[in-house]
């Protein structure tokens, strides 16, 4: 199989979130730090040549403003995010689901979920010859803003369980002096 027959799946757990008193926890916004570093993210993306061609979003408020903030890093590249009810909260079935939905076309897909469903689905994907390293970091936790990346050698509508190699796990932070 050549490189080209490859998608990308990157799997993005939302940025961090306040916690303000009386709002559900759907409508939490995202805390002034995790506008930071979802624009972050966003820029990890770029320079690393991960520019999606399709984003799926929950539809929770943080997630959404993660989405906004990569996105306003994207630029013009940026496709327009699909926001998806259920992946609020979304088991790794679920998270699987709305991956194998996504039309071949597409061969490079952002997810912008939740734990712990996000997590498990990246690593009930991962293949025994994923990166050691990404597999021990994600295991060993998902901090807000973290980004897992998959090749996927087939089909999104395939992808079950260990079916895709885990190539990196990352959790961009701006650099000191960066607003």
């Amino acid at each position: 199989m050549t490189r080209h027959d490859r998608k990308k799946l990157v799997l993005m757990r939302h940025a961090e979130a306040e916690h303000p008193w009386g709002v559900t926890d759907h409508d939490r916004p995202l805390h002034r730090s995790g506008a930071r570093d979802a624009a972050a993210a966003g820029r990890w993306l770029l320079a690393q040549g991960h520019v999606p061609d399709m984003i799926l979003c929950s539809s929770a408020l943080r997630a959404r403003q993660t989405c906004t903030w990569v996105c306003s890093v994207l630029g013009d590249l940026a496709p327009t995010a699909r926001l998806d009810e259920s992946l609020y909260a979304a088991p790794d079935a679920r998270i699987i689901a709305a991956v194998n939905h996504v039309p071949d076309t597409v061969e490079s897909l952002l997810l912008i979920g939740h734990l712990p469903g996000l997590r498990d689905a990246a690593l009930r994907l991962a293949t025994p010859d994923s990166d050691y390293d990404a597999v021990m970091a994600l295991a060993d936790g998902c901090p807000t803003s973290g980004l897992a990346v998959l090749e996927v050698p087939g089909s999104w509508a395939e992808l079950d369980g260990a079916d895709a190699r885990l190539v990196d796990f990352t959790v961009p932070r701006p650099s000191a002096g960066r607003a």
